[in-house]
């Protein structure tokens, strides 16, 4: 799948799954959950303050018809019960509403209660772009600072496995810096690339293939990589670019969505279950494609 008409109409045909949403009295949360469930995506477990949910609903004209409303007004509380129905197989993923993203994680991470799966737990980004013939996938854009060796082949292996549940097989990973050729001393980004490729030639990062250092040019563009005389099954045909923290993956990602007008669905991925973690500032179509992404990828996980 390239562009996500395609994973609407794949998830269209699968069972209908549940998302619980944590703190569900914010209004453009709402409207995307009401949107994905009217098409038959999803079913929608609201959790939060009942009041509050109804007035939003009345105030916007959002039916509540079809919504389960679980009435929670403390928002740990109301972010736990997210966990629970995730534990108990009332839901497959979780939305943030109008909590902290400090709060929901910390309830996710859990150990007891939430959904702390031993893994670290990283942001994608999944872009469709009108330049780029396929999805484009950015990590580490919202969670992982300063991700070190060990943590950039978790980032990977969460990438991966979001990239197989949009059917791409074998995922072309670009590890970037600002060059593609390594200088350890001045860029340890450049070093850290080089290591994990050869860590996948030899089979310590698998369902991919992983090469770099790549500068972006030479990432996303085979004519860039043929100039440079890069010779890589990855140069040019990236489905993942890694970034070496998260202020790299987090201005591309941005200038992509704003500048380039990107459509964009992002999920949090190394959980037990996918959590969509939009910012306040996404637009409804960004809110609406995550849940989207976040419940294919939980049929895959499943």
């Amino acid at each position: 799948m390239t562009r996500f008409k395609q994973l609407i109409e794949k998830i269209k045909e699968l069972e209908k799954k549940k998302i619980a949403v944590a703190v569900a009295e914010d209004e453009e949360v709402m409207a995307a959950v009401r949107q994905a469930q009217d098409e038959g995506i999803t079913e929608g477990i609201l959790v939060g303050d009942t009041s509050k949910i109804e007035k939003i609903a009345a105030d916007k004209n959002i039916p509540l018809d079809g919504f389960e409303i679980i009435h929670e007004t403390d928002h740990m509380a109301a972010a736990l019960k997210c966990c629970e129905l995730i534990r108990k197989g009332r839901a497959s993923a979780i939305m943030k509403g109008l909590i902290d993203t400090a709060k929901i994680m910390k309830a996710a991470l859990n150990k007891e209660q939430g959904l702390n799966s031993g893994n670290l737990i990283s942001h994608v980004a999944i872009l469709e772009l009108e330049t780029y013939p396929k999805f484009l996938l950015l990590t580490d854009c919202g969670i992982n600072i300063a991700p070190n060796l060990k943590e950039k082949v978790e980032l990977i292996a969460n990438a991966v496995r979001v990239a197989h549940s949009l059917d791409i097989e074998t995922p072309l990973v670009a590890c970037c810096a600002a060059v593609e050729k390594v200088n350890a001393q001045a860029m340890p980004a450049t070093a850290d690339a080089a290591l994990l490729a050869k860590m996948c030639d030899r089979g310590q990062i698998s369902g991919c293939i992983v090469d770099g250092p790549f500068a972006l040019d030479n990432a996303i563009s085979e004519e860039s990589a043929r100039i440079k005389k890069i010779k890589s099954p990855v140069a040019g045909k990236a489905d993942i670019i890694l970034g070496n923290d998260i202020e790299t993956s987090n201005c591309l990602y941005k200038a992509l969505l704003f500048l380039a007008k990107a459509k964009a669905g992002c999920v949090v991925a190394g959980a037990k279950a996918p959590i969509v973690l939009t910012s306040r500032a996404d637009s409804h179509e960004t809110k609406y494609l995550s849940i989207v992404s976040a419940l294919l990828c939980s049929e895959d996980r499943q």
